[in-house]
């Protein structure tokens, strides 16, 4: 069924353009600070990884310095994972996530295998708690030599150690503003009807369609459902509108649609996906679901061999 009630901003039927654009950044506000709430973080975790400096973006009036940590000495002889979060700037706990295993967790798997974390890749987004850029770009679909500069920073960033990435965990988020929102602005900016769907209630996980590796992603789940719960399907045995490969877990193509995940030749990969307007969820469990996940997926792959 179409929603009856258009999105504020555009003609129905018609694709943006500039002057949308600027309409739809006027409503987009900053709410908080990436230089209070992620950079500090990460200077504070410099005396025991190494900080990248990978990149700046300049919006308008606005840059920002885009920051990774990785393990210090970076051993070639051992496998290595990447770990990203705040792809999308809107979902908190990929950041939060990404930040708290730095700080608590990570020190466990020194020596065993090496860790790139890009905590925060949108910054612009993180800082209005949105899902695009500046550009009303969604870069979790263009991560490819012509994307945004969120998604070729990045895939600059792993580009010298592709071969050696063993796993790359994607941190994010399904919020009911991807209805109320997200989902009504892309109709609009492409000049398509908005069709509703149903927000999942609890975690889940979206493996790689190509290479699913199914028993990761139910390790994933196995340890993240004893923090927080894991979504049920829908009345169609649906989540998102894709049937499920286990409980959980969905699967979507990820280069076919530039997904972060595509950015390395990682033969395990995942996307996590906190719910974190359950009424059975606060913001500390939505942080640790992020946490248990890393750490689960560390521990498998390590396990594997």
């Amino acid at each position: 069924m179409t929603d009856p009630i258009p999105y504020p901003i555009g003609t129905p039927g018609q694709p943006w353009g500039e002057a949308e654009r600027d309409q739809w950044r006027a409503r987009h506000v900053r709410h908080r600070r990436y230089d209070q709430l992620v950079t500090p973080r990460i200077a504070a975790l410099a005396d025991r990884f190494e900080r990248v400096d990978y990149g700046q973006l300049r919006y308008g009036e606005d840059a920002y310095a885009l920051q990774a940590l990785a393990t210090r000495p970076w051993d070639p002889a051992l496998p290595s994972a990447l770990i990203t979060g705040g792809v999308h700037g809107y979902e908190t706990s990929g950041v939060m996530g990404a930040l708290a295993f730095l700080e608590t967790r990570a020190q466990a798997y020194a020596g065993r295998i090496n860790l790139l974390v890009a905590p925060c890749v949108s910054p612009w987004a993180f800082e209005r708690i949105n899902r695009w850029n500046f550009d009303a770009v969604d870069p979790n679909r263009n991560f490819r030599e012509d994307g945004p500069g969120e998604a070729t920073a990045l895939m600059a960033l792993v580009a010298a150690r592709l071969d050696q990435v063993l796993l790359h965990i994607d941190l994010h988020e399904t919020t009911d503003s991807d209805e109320s929102e997200f989902r009504p602005a892309l109709a609009a900016r492409d000049g398509k009807p908005f069709e509703p769907d149903l927000v999942p209630d609890g975690f889940y996980l979206v493996a790689d369609a190509e290479a699913p590796q199914l028993a990761l992603q139910q390790a994933i789940i196995a340890a993240v459902e004893q923090v927080t719960h894991i979504a049920p399907p829908d009345a169609t045995g649906q989540i998102i509108g894709c049937p499920l490969l286990s409980p959980g877990v969905i699967t979507y193509p990820v280069r076919t649609y530039a997904m972060c995940p595509s950015v390395t030749n990682a033969p395990y990969t995942t996307t996590t996906e906190v719910y974190p307007d359950s009424p059975r969820a606060t913001p500390q469990q939505c942080d640790a679901a992020q946490v248990a996940a890393v750490c689960a997926a560390l521990d498998f792959v390590l396990a594997a061999g």
